[in-house]
């Protein structure tokens, strides 16, 4: 039951105590990540990880690989812009300004 949330969540706060507006908690910071910030995004790994060969990585070691080496991919090839900021009904725009979203999944089109 929510266990994952109810731990990460003053992780969460620790770190923004910690490091103040130098870090951007996506999207509830909002969709546009400022400059010379860090970001902190829930990804779901299984978006990418099959796109990648596994070689002699564990489960956890691929997902964490997978999600960066997308993230990295995107980066150069200009597709992490349009992961960011997702087309998403008006209805989901507000759900994920208090539930979140996941990285990499995109919405309906009448944003």
């Amino acid at each position: 039951m929510a266990k994952s949330t109810h731990a990460g969540i003053p992780w969460l706060r620790f770190i923004r105590n910690q490091v103040g507006d130098r870090v951007h908690f996506w999207p509830f910071d909002g969709w546009d990540i400022p400059e010379g910030r860090s970001a902190i995004a829930e990804v779901y790994p299984a978006l990418w990880s099959r796109g990648f060969s596994r070689k002699d990585r564990t489960g956890d070691q691929h997902d964490a690989y997978s999600v960066a080496a997308w993230l990295s991919r995107a980066d150069r090839d200009g597709t992490l812009r349009a992961a960011l900021v997702p087309r998403l009904s008006a209805a989901d725009t507000t759900i994920a300004q208090v539930e979140g979203w996941i990285l990499g999944v995109d919405g309906a089109m009448d944003r």
